[in-house]
């Protein structure tokens, strides 16, 4: 197996089980298609049948089945709307928040120090960014269908678009094609030798819409994800195209536990500096809910399994918990990838932080959510797996009717974050793997969605406040940022803590972690925000009362575990605005910072701001298409 797919491996997001179990299965039983809870297709007729059994009885809409709703073809849903540095460049500047370093997550926004590459409606704008007071777009290329991310390497930038295309299709014991419609994902790769006028060099295309994907050195891996198409009574394929090349059609593969419903994945690896050569791919047919984490020497994939209790051996969880993450293990040393072992745990995971590796063993954090004689059980566990994935290490039932809202791993502490009426910080001890712990805990008023460490002693969570309310409730207000001391792991302290605006206010951080700009060398910390803001209502006839304005842009804080957090400025993109758009075009959505200059990124315009005085040095106009938004009712 070659280097590449080493790399492949290393650097697929969410639901990249695809591309590895293929070769897995055909490297250790070619004869039968199957290893442990994995199994290939021998051919288009046994799994149209498949998944007409699946059907029968099944949660599934049988809508999309053969001859469902007199349907003669079906069309997915639309994709909801991620070489030596050019001279003159910044000395130090900003890259992507990812969770493992050396592993690229595909955003709408890139830089390199000099230039900005941005994905503004549909299009790609390419800004000459620094130095920032001669900012301006350098060149504008229009992406066929609808652009969602995009990768940079060095003088060679991808972008990927979803759009939906017209097939022509034979259906099984027909002589006669029909049309079909299908969303499909293209990658577009383009030579930025001449900034002003990038050439598209390359197109691939990947039914399906886009899902994931990530790109370690010069490889690039897709995912994309396609609900089963039937034409007649007959299926159609997941397909992989080069240009105008006939189509690829990769092994499909499925788990032998059965899914509450099904859908393909398809994983794709591509070199974005060949201009030739045909993508490695595989498909594979699971449900939705799949989590990936990748080590320098593991790859660990786990996925929900909400069937039966299959595996060996007396379960870890006393609740007997249908609801269970299977996780498979791949060897990754020299070029090679090993299929090891498959392990199972109770519960559901988060998302990507719930998993890491430590010392070869695998740490898992779940919540259980299930149901007994006296009613609904929640709870929380963390589990220590070894390299041959069988559990050594327990620990269950934190925090009894609550459910993980963030976890973070770090060393040989986990950071866990779960609420219901309080926010408990969880310090999990786990330097003795068979024998995890809680060492200490913190509740407070509020929860965290996201952490991210500062340094070993202190670790930074951004999520919302909350205080109760007069029915015995709680209450959602303002966006919360907080530092807490774990130096003494026994006795978590928060020492020092933010709420910015009134209920409602919003920052992508808590969504997405490419939305946090955080940079310790420089005691930097920048916010995206939609702040809600309280204005009384002089017109009204009623005492007390108020309508509410939005303020759209970024707070910008430096942090130290001296002062806390102090507020350094606020960069503004709108103001007065009187509606809850968060997802307005002037809300920020990215930031990132060249030597002394913060780069905010809306969807209508980059601002430049010096750091060292907070003045407003330049912005850029994108060509954003503006939308409509609805203005609300007024508070009382």
């Amino acid at each position: 197996m070659g280097n590449w797919k080493l790399v492949m491996v290393a650097a697929l997001g969410s639901l990249v089980i695809a591309a590895i179990i293929g070769t897995a299965l055909a490297s250790e039983d070619a004869g039968t298609g199957t290893y442990g809870d994995l199994q290939k297709f021998a051919s288009k007729e046994e799994l149209r049948a498949f998944l007409k059994e699946q059907i029968v009885g099944s949660d599934n809409d049988y809508s999309w089945a053969p001859g469902g709703a007199g349907q003669e073809t079906v069309a997915n849903a639309p994709a909801p709307a991620s070489t030596a540095a050019p001279t003159s460049s910044a000395r130090d500047y900003s890259t992507t928040n990812v969770q493992v370093e050396g592993v690229d997550e595909a955003d709408f926004v890139k830089n390199d120090g000099k230039h900005i590459y941005v994905i503004s409606g549909e299009t790609l704008a390419i800004l000459e960014a620094f130095p920032a007071k001669d900012a301006k777009i350098v060149s504008e290329t229009r992406i066929d269908g609808s652009p969602t991310a995009l990768f940079l390497a060095g003088d060679r930038l991808a972008v990927f678009a979803t759009a939906t295309e017209e097939q022509m299709t034979t259906p099984e014991g027909s002589v006669t094609p029909v049309p079909v419609w299908r969303t499909v994902t293209r990658a577009y790769v383009y030579d930025l030798g001449d900034r002003r006028d990038p050439e598209l060099v390359r197109t691939l295309t990947f039914t399906g819409n886009y899902y994931d994907a990530r790109m370690v050195g010069d490889y690039i891996y897709t995912l994309t994800r396609e609900s089963p198409v039937w034409v007649r009574d007959d299926i159609v394929l997941p397909e992989v195209r080069v240009g105008e090349a006939p189509p690829l059609r990769p092994d499909i593969y499925y788990p032998q536990s059965p899914m509450q419903s099904y859908v393909f994945y398809t994983a794709s690896a591509f070199s974005v500096r060949s201009d030739t050569g045909a993508p490695d791919a595989e498909t594979f047919l699971l449900g939705y809910d799949t989590t990936l984490f990748a080590s320098q020497e593991n790859l660990y994939i786990g996925y929900r399994n909400t069937g039966p209790m299959y595996l060996s051996g007396p379960s870890t969880d006393s609740a007997g918990t249908r609801d269970r993450t299977i996780i498979h293990r791949f060897a990754i040393e020299q070029g090679k990838i090993d299929y090891k072992a498959m392990g199972e745990v109770p519960g559901d995971l988060l998302n990507q932080f719930s998993l890491d590796e430590y010392a070869g063993n695998l740490r898992v954090a779940t919540t259980v959510e299930t149901w007994t004689r006296d009613g609904s059980l929640q709870y929380n566990n963390v589990y220590v797996l070894d390299p041959a994935m069988k559990t050594i290490g327990t620990l269950e039932h934190i925090a009894p009717d609550e459910r993980i809202y963030a976890a973070r791993f770090v060393g040989d502490r986990l950071y866990l974050v779960t609420f219901k009426r309080v926010d408990p910080l969880f310090v999990i001890d786990l330097s003795d793997p068979k024998h995890p712990g809680i060492l200490g805990k913190l509740k407070i008023p509020g929860y965290s969605d996201y952490l991210h460490p500062y340094d070993a002693d202190h670790i930074i969570g951004v999520g919302k406040e909350t205080s109760e309310n007069d029915w015995g409730g709680v209450s959602v207000e303002g966006l919360k940022i907080a530092l807490f001391d774990v130096s003494d792991v026994n006795n978590p302290v928060q020492i020092d803590t933010v709420v910015i605006g009134e209920a409602g206010t919003d920052s992508e951080a808590l969504r997405d972690h490419k939305a946090f700009l955080f940079a310790a060398e420089k005691g930097l910390l920048v916010l995206p925000v939609s702040e809600i803001k309280r204005v009384e209502n002089p017109s009204s006839s009623y005492p007390g009362s108020y309508s509410t304005t939005t303020w759209q842009g970024a707070y910008v804080y430096s942090v130290s575990p001296e002062e806390g957090f102090t507020l350094k400025g606020m960069v503004a993109h709108a103001e007065g605005e009187s509606s809850y758009a968060w997802n307005s075009p002037d809300a920020v959505r990215r930031s990132l910072f060249m030597d002394d200059t913060l780069y905010t990124v809306s969807k209508r315009s980059v601002v430049m701001t010096g750091l060292a005085d907070g003045s407003r040095i330049n912005e850029v106009l994108l060509p954003y298409r503006w939308e409509t938004y609805p203005t609300p009712y007024p508070v009382w």
